[in-house]
């Protein structure tokens, strides 16, 4: 792709689609020794749609069969020729360790999205606090660089959590976009040992005593949190304990959605109370036709009989197992991986659907 010729045609592009166009890296940027930002653009010439928190599921072929990841997005709407992911690479992870030691400008992958309700778009609020820990500042660094593009009066306190000074991402640019946005105010909170040598910010982990240091007045914010799982409950904990309107709490989760009982399922398809109801599944491409007891999910039965439908999350949430739904009735327990439109069409999530009697799947 020729970037003159981009330039030249900019009032000309159309939205990208994840159906129709691959992401070409164009850039992989050390953060830290285990963080990477790699920043993508369309291999058409297209722009980005999509609201600042949001995440996209990436296709990583990683050996015989791709897998899939799903990371939120840390670039911004108001910059739309590009997309970037920050990841975190854990000791046992597969995909973002192939990222760190494959992936290079020119490579272009397959992706899904982006989708996602974790946004202050989708949740609006007179002011906000983001409290993030390690490669959770990602969606509230999407949010924090679309408001100082769009919006720099917006009211926000910022609080990134790190267990050293050298983890806090995004420092140096939170605290120059907190010159530029004068109701930006920052909050870095670092704990461990290592943090007493140098550090002159506060030390410790988040709680009840360092939250008002850090947000006087965060009854009265909407607020975005995310992070690892023990973190976002500590928080949730620590709010409900404080009096918070849980109303205005909100959290990016990858957790599995939970499954009706059988006995809920058994009697939405029919079957008397205790019944165990079985049901039919049709996977027309595949040809195959199997049994599926009450609470398995249409993913399950596909791969308990080797049919291939991609998943990313299995909670609902990424869309990466969206499959059109050709006969039947199933339940779907999703956490907005889907659009209501797609629904009408007939598609459904396979990881969090279960059938109420016999379906037929486009699998």
């Amino acid at each position: 792709m020729e970037m003159g010729s981009s330039f030249r045609h900019f009032d000309e592009l159309h939205p990208w689609i994840d159906r129709q166009h691959l992401l070409e890296c164009i850039s992989a940027v050390i953060e830290t020794a285990d963080v990477m930002t790699f920043t993508f653009r369309s291999d058409k010439l297209a722009w980005f749609r999509y609201l600042p928190g949001q995440f996209v599921t990436l296709e990583l072929p990683v050996g015989e069969e791709p897998v899939m990841r799903t990371y939120t997005l840390s670039s911004s709407p108001s910059r739309p020729l590009s997309v970037a992911v920050t990841v975190k690479a854990q000791p046992d992870s597969i995909g973002t360790r192939w990222m760190f030691d494959n992936l290079k400008p020119g490579m272009k992958l397959r992706a899904l999205g982006p989708l996602g309700d974790f946004s202050f778009v989708r949740h609006p609020g007179e002011k906000y606090l983001f409290i993030s820990a390690g490669s959770g500042v990602t969606p509230m660094m999407s949010m924090t660089r679309w408001m100082a593009d769009c919006a720099p009066d917006m009211d926000v306190t910022f609080i990134s959590c790190a267990r050293r000074p050298e983890d806090l991402l995004f420092r140096s640019e939170l605290e120059v976009l907190a010159r530029q946005m004068r109701r930006l105010n920052l909050g870095f909170l670092v704990e461990g040992h290592e943090a007493r040598h140098g550090w002159h910010g506060l030390r410790g982990r988040i709680d009840a005593t360092k939250l008002p240091l850090l947000a006087p007045d965060f009854l009265e914010r909407t607020v975005f949190c995310c992070g690892p799982e023990p973190f976002m409950r500590s928080v949730r904990e620590m709010l409900k304990g404080a009096g918070f309107d849980m109303a205005r709490h909100h959290e990016e989760s990858f957790q599995p959605a939970a499954a009706p009982a059988a006995e809920e399922l058994a009697v939405r398809a029919g079957a008397g109370p205790g019944t165990a109801a079985e049901a039919r599944v049709s996977f027309t491409m595949s040809g195959k036709d199997v049994t599926v007891v009450p609470g398995q999910t249409i993913l399950q039965a596909a791969r308990a009989n080797g049919v291939r439908i991609g998943a990313a999350c299995e909670g609902g949430i990424c869309g990466t197992c969206c499959v059109m739904k050709v006969a039947g009735e199933v339940e779907m327990n999703h956490n907005g991986g889907i659009l209501d439109d797609e629904i009408e069409e007939g598609y459904i999530l396979a990881c969090c659907s279960r059938p109420l009697g016999d379906v037929q799947i486009e699998a």
